[in-house]
């Protein structure tokens, strides 16, 4: 409150920086001189710093700071606090309410007679255009500028309201069309794992609006989805209510072996934290192993939260951090600047030097060398399969009762052949049948190791003569223009061309709906013929 001392202000310290001068100041959690704050889970320390920072003794109390800092014994009480993130993020398909509500707090505003412009996000926001682009066009070099055309056509009114609000409202970043998914663009350019506001520095942290904001705890920045009231709330500078969570310690070790990839240890990993039970509570990854791991891999793990069931998954900042901020632009002095202050704060994980023992509410493990190819299916993504079983599960599936894992297909009709006319050219689909083939989603197309894996598949395709068959709808949506960058700069993007996944957009596509219409032939053969079991990401 105005006019009161903080109730910190004794621990509000300098942070120098080595050639003279300071970069800010910070509350240090170590200057607490508390042993119970060393033992608590990196994600934690996040919480307790932002309970300390915002500590006004109404919307935030010294009784709620304390119970974070007795995490270990309050957590299992299921006792509540207050959070406020230091950011909001949103796309464009539930973002935009957001702002409507924004602009109609304005409207009433006018109407009593005050200054409409009074009413402005009190932190940051950050909106990203991605869930409006369709996959209209495809096997076509076209097709970007195409869709991108259709997806301007179809959303005028939209863009030209969140136009009007990046910059009628303070604090407002709007994100085009055409510049990624979402979660990408926040790892890549949004992120910034360190606030340095007016002088007092302080940890990111993020709620959005899609379930999958998760990703950025790849980055060390604690994040997770809401809903819209939530996000609002937070935009005017209200604390978020939540129960302190309980924390699972993930412990890794090894490193993946040659031919396995990121996808395969997200599927491992999914599988095992649905088994162990962690909705409702953080999972932190720790151990010698996170070294092993890139950025991108620990993205795409973090990124499938939702599908885990935890709030978030959460990779502490570490030296592979570092790099990957250096990577994607960040100047050093903002580098040095995140680690000087991480460290001083007790939030830095270094694996060269002892660690002192964390205590979590529970405890996992899996040695990466374990880690198997496989695939998840046929209907959810924590089924995992193991390539080696996937024909014979396939099979199984195919018998099954109706359910996550049968679709009782009888017996007769499971070697059914279904022949049809494709444009002037004979075609044929049975049970299995592939006819949407999308390199997409914000888990995957961001992650070079798969990219580039997949793009090598389509190489030694087009070497050994192979093609996709014509009738499968092919498309390629990456995270953001680096991907793109790659590609054609490795000379790889043209095996993808030939195999027909021209680039289609940057955006959220076919995961949410957004694959564009199959061809009526194709259609047709599924609907006619009693083979549409699932309606996932396709339009029949």
């Amino acid at each position: 409150r105005a006019g009161t001392e903080h109730a910190y202000s004794n621990i509000l310290t300098s942070l120098p920086k080595p050639e003279g001068g300071e970069y800010g100041k910070f509350y240090s959690l170590p200057a607490l001189n508390d042993p119970r704050i060393d033992k608590l889970p990196y994600s934690i320390r996040i919480l307790l710093e932002s309970a300390i920072r915002n500590c006004d003794g109404f919307q935030v109390t010294k009784n709620d700071v304390e119970k974070i800092i007795d995490w270990e014994n309050t957590s299992p009480k299921l006792a509540e606090i207050p959070f406020k993130p230091a950011r909001v993020l949103l796309q464009d398909f539930t973002g935009v309410p957001a702002v409507v509500d924004l602009a109609a707090m304005r409207d009433a505003l006018a109407k009593l007679g005050s200054d409409a412009n009074k009413i402005n996000p009190l932190v940051p926001v950050d909106l990203v255009i991605d869930h409006s682009v369709q996959v209209d066009v495809a096997r076509s070099s076209n097709a970007l500028q195409s869709n991108m055309e259709l997806e301007f056509t179809r959303n005028r009114e939209r863009f030209g309201f969140l136009k009007w609000g990046s910059t009628a409202f303070q604090n407002m970043l709007v994100v085009p069309p055409g510049s990624g998914i979402v979660h990408q663009v926040n790892l890549e350019y949004l992120g910034r794992v360190v606030f340095n506001t007016d002088g007092i520095m302080y940890p990111d942290s993020v709620v959005g609006t899609d379930s999958h904001t998760t990703m950025i705890d790849g980055l060390g920045v604690a994040g997770w989805g809401v809903g819209g009231i939530e996000a609002e709330a937070t935009m005017l500078g209200q604390p978020m209510s939540m129960v302190l969570p309980g924390v699972v310690g993930f412990k890794l070790t090894g490193k993946l072996r040659n031919g396995v990839t990121a996808t395969d240890l997200v599927l491992t990993v999914t599988q095992m934290l649905r088994k162990h039970g962690v909705v409702g509570k953080f999972v932190e990854f720790h151990g010698e192993g996170m070294g092993k791991l890139s950025l991108a891999d620990r993205a795409t793990i973090a990124n499938m939260s939702p599908e885990y069931g935890a709030t978030m998954g959460f990779f502490p900042v570490d030296h592979v951090t570092l790099d990957y901020l250096r990577l994607t632009g960040r100047s050093d002095e903002t580098v040095s600047m995140i680690e000087a202050y991480l460290r001083a704060n007790n939030m830095f994980v270094d694996y060269n030097e002892p660690q002192l023992e964390r205590v979590y509410s529970s405890y996992l493990a899996l040695d990466l060398d374990e880690v198997e190819p496989c695939i998840s299916g046929p209907k959810r993504p924590h089924d995992r399969v193991t390539l080696k079983d996937m024909k014979s599960d396939w099979h199984a599936c195919l018998d099954n009762k109706v359910g996550f894992k049968g679709f009782a297909v009888p017996k007769e009709q499971q070697d059914k052949v279904v022949k049809f006319d494709f444009n002037g050219q004979p075609a044929e689909l049975k049970h299995g049948s592939v006819v949407i083939a999308a390199i997409t989603s914000c888990t995957n197309t961001s992650n070079p190791s798969v990219m580039l894996g997949a793009a090598l598949v389509a190489k030694k395709a087009c070497e050994l003569g192979l093609e996709v068959k014509p009738w499968v709808k092919t498309s390629l949506a990456p995270g953001s223009g680096v991907v793109t960058k790659y590609l054609l700069k490795s000379g790889l993007q043209e095996y993808f061309n030939k195999q027909g996944f021209h680039l289609v957009g940057y955006g959220c596509t076919t995961c949410i709906g957004n694959s564009g219409e199959l061809h009526e032939s194709v259609s047709a053969a599924i609907t006619e013929n009693g083979m549409s079991r699932m309606h996932r990401i396709g339009y029949f």
